[in-house]
């Protein structure tokens, strides 16, 4: 139960502020790098802000695969999906929800709001529906991403698992995870903007690349929080029943 809300939780709170773009190099205080990548100039790492909970899905992913297996994974994946597709249904309700009038400038007298965004805002309802009105293809596209993702991560995870054995951790943890986000990549920016919006393919590949090597390198440092965990399992468990639980997970 505390996989899977921890899992399900990350995953919505990333849809939902994915919407927001952010800067990676500015955040921490650095140029951008302004990379050229299959003739695309002034690459930098512009990423949404759902990038800094994905990779907490997929290592969580990996953890809930060791002692649950595909049966659990896929389960626990289709049912997130559902609650992410009911969550932008529940939203797309609330945009259409007609606004209280004095709601729309009732930030202008909140102390608590800034002078800028004060005059930048001047209709709060028309923030909210810009803010959580996304795209019907990108939302599509983060949801197929999603899955497609996971069944890659789950069916990497047991292929190195069947061939490394138990040893290995951080090999099918961290090896699954690389593959699935490449895939996951590739994937979200080719229907959302190569089908969605008539991006060019060199453009979306670009793109792409620049996502995956910020997600492959969160992977590859998120590694000991693998281990963390999944030694704060076994303690909790206790060696015979996780070792049950892990055998029984590779069938």
């Amino acid at each position: 139960m505390v996989l899977s809300g921890f899992f399900v939780t990350n995953a919505l709170v990333a849809e939902f502020i994915g919407v927001k773009l952010f800067s990676l190099e500015k955040t921490f205080g650095y140029e951008e790098v302004n990379w050229t990548i299959l003739g695309q100039s002034n690459l930098s790492f512009t990423l949404t802000a759902g990038v800094l909970l994905w990779p907490v899905v997929f290592v969580m992913t990996d953890i809930i695969n060791e002692y649950y297996g595909r049966k659990g994974v896929r389960r626990l994946s289709y049912m997130t999906a559902g609650l992410i597709a009911y969550g932008f249904l529940m939203i797309f309700g609330a945009i259409h929800l007609d606004p209280a009038e004095f709601w729309r400038s009732s930030h202008q007298s909140n102390p608590n709001v800034s002078a800028d965004i004060k005059t930048a805002v001047t209709d709060y309802n028309a923030a909210f529906q810009l803010t959580f009105g996304q795209s019907l293809w990108i939302i599509v596209a983060s949801l197929v991403a999603f899955l497609v993702g996971q069944v890659a991560d789950v069916s990497a995870f047991h292929w190195i698992k069947k061939t490394t054995g138990e040893r290995k951790i951080w090999l099918r943890a961290t090896g699954s995870t690389m593959i699935s986000q490449f895939i996951d990549s590739f994937v979200v920016i080719f229907i959302a903007f190569y089908i969605g919006a008539g991006w060019s393919l060199s453009r979306v590949l670009a793109i792409s690349i620049m996502s995956y090597i910020y997600k492959a390198t969160m992977a590859v440092l998120l590694t000991p929080v693998i281990y963390a965990v999944h030694g704060l399992i076994e303690r909790y468990l206790g060696p015979e029943l996780a070792e049950k639980m892990r055998k029984a997970a590779q069938h």
